[in-house]
Order: structure tokens, then sequence, then C-alpha cells
């Protein structure tokens, strides 16, 4: 069945992601004016939703998808604003470097998971500022780019304007596997870089040598959308297909103070399988 909201294209892009409880939630301070019908189509039965085209997360091994829809990729992230840094515990996106399926939770863990020392997995022993992440989890890391003329910001809603609606956008993906070791990959050195005075904004950092990203056409993620009920917000993707340690001190510095107020990770949301709300990766 197909449920009808009178809606923004804005409050479309805030309802896929406008916080940081739940990428699903509206914020209500990006409301305007100018409303359109948009179709929420939700499932009855088996049955998927396939009218919003193309879903995320998906596993970027499989190339096949059956889904025509078709809209502008986003160009290279050098050339767009980032807008959003936020984290997912557990992979969403399952790859070549995180495969591992838990069997009682969402979401893929890194492959070399079981192989972490005693050390590695050592509990964090400073004050929790950055939750729903320990020693021995797996996070995914979006790096969410807009072309709208915008600053980086809290949620997705800080990817677009009243004067910018329907922005191009991409998100740049890496997998980490978090780790209690200071020797590993430092998240400080991946936030936005404020000192940047040249536009577009950008981070500081993305790790550059976990393999050739794998790009393609989806949607926005997050606990709320299923294969029954889809995004209808149209994003290009690119996630690199392996992990890197991430050292789980950095994460905690991180929230310390961040511009895009992120202090917990987010929940991840179930792959997607079917090859009608895929599309194919060329």
């Amino acid at each position: 069945m197909k449920r009808l909201l009178a809606l923004s294209t804005a409050m479309v892009l805030a309802a896929c992601g406008g916080s940081a409880d739940d990428e699903t939630h509206v914020a209500d301070a990006l409301d305007t004016t100018e409303t359109t019908t948009v179709e929420v189509e939700t499932a009855a039965g088996n049955d998927v939703c396939v009218t919003f085209g193309p879903q995320t997360p998906r596993d970027i091994a499989n190339v096949r998808g059956t889904n025509a829809t078709e809209f502008a990729m986003a160009p290279a992230s050098s050339e767009l604003n980032l807008c959003n840094i936020h984290t997912h515990t557990q992979a969403e996106h399952k790859g070549p470097g995180f495969s591992i399926k838990k069997s009682d939770a969402e979401g893929y863990q890194c492959n070399g998971t079981s192989d972490l020392t005693e050390a590695e997995l050592a509990p964090y022993d400073g004050e929790i500022k950055y939750k729903g992440v320990k020693p021995g989890d797996t996070i995914e890391v979006h790096w969410v780019h807009s072309s709208c003329d915008v600053a980086p910001g809290e949620g997705l809603g800080s990817c677009l304007t009243e004067a910018c609606t329907d922005p191009l956008l991409r998100v740049e993906t890496q997998v980490f596997l978090v780790v209690n070791d200071r020797n590993a990959l430092d998240f400080t050195t991946m936030d936005y870089d404020q000192a940047r005075s040249a536009l577009p904004h950008q981070p500081l950092s993305i790790p550059s040598n976990t393999g050739t990203p794998i790009v393609f056409r989806g949607s926005t993620t997050g606990p709320s959308y299923t294969q029954e009920t889809c995004s209808p917000v149209q994003v290009t993707w690119s996630v690199r297909p392996q992990c890197a340690k991430l050292d789980i001190a950095s994460l905690q510095d991180w929230a310390e103070g961040n511009a895009f107020n992120e202090t917990k990770s987010h929940g991840v949301r179930e792959l997607v399988t079917d090859e009608r709300l895929l599309a194919p990766i060329r």
C-alpha cells in the first residue's frame, strides 16, 4: 500500500536523516511553505517497494540490479560541500572486507574481528563521550557531501537550504574496526577541515588505501527503512571495500566538540538484497 504525505522537498530529505537518534526523524526547522505530495510506499505481504528507485545499503561485491531508475550522479566529493559526518555501529553495507554477519544483529563486521588481540579489545578506560561503540565493534562512517551552498552541521538537514531543496548528494564511506590502540588511525584527522579557507568545505582526510571505492546509485539509510518501506532520497554512494583499524580514544576525542553535534553511533538498515531495489553497478 502507499502512504501519501504532503511534504516539501526539504522535509523529505530531513525525514531521511534529521537527527542523531534516527535518520528518519523529521527536522521541524526545515519546513517550508512550498509542498509537494510524496508517495512513501509500503508493501503489503512479501512485496517490496520499487517506485522510489534504487535503495541502500547493498552488497558492493554484487554488481547486479534491475532497478532502472536513473538520476544524475553527483560529482566528486572534492567539488561538493561536506555537510555532515556520522557513524553507524556495524557496517550497513556488505563488502569484501566486512562480510561477517552477526546472528543477533543487523549489519556486518570486519573480517579481521576474530583476530584482534586482548590489548586491542581492552575496554576504553576514559570518559565515554561517544556512545554506542566499543573496542571490537565495526562502524561505518558516512561523509555526506552536498551541491548546495551549505556549511557542515547537525543531521542531514544541514545538506540543504530553503533556496536549494534538491541537492546532488554524495556519501563517501569507510568501514572501520574499532580497537583500543593509539597506533591505529585517528578519527580526528578525518574531521571537518575548519582551518581551510577555500571552498567547498572538505574533511581533513578520508582513507585512500582501503581499495578503489565502489560507486553506485542508491538512497539514504537508517533503521526505519526496509525493503518494504523505501527511502525517496537519491544519493550517489562511494564505498571503500576494505576495513581499517580505528582508535577508540580518537572517537571519544571527536565527540568532545565536533561541528555535527554527533555524540553516539546510529543503528543500521537491513541489507537490501532484492535486485528490483538495486541499481546495476557499472
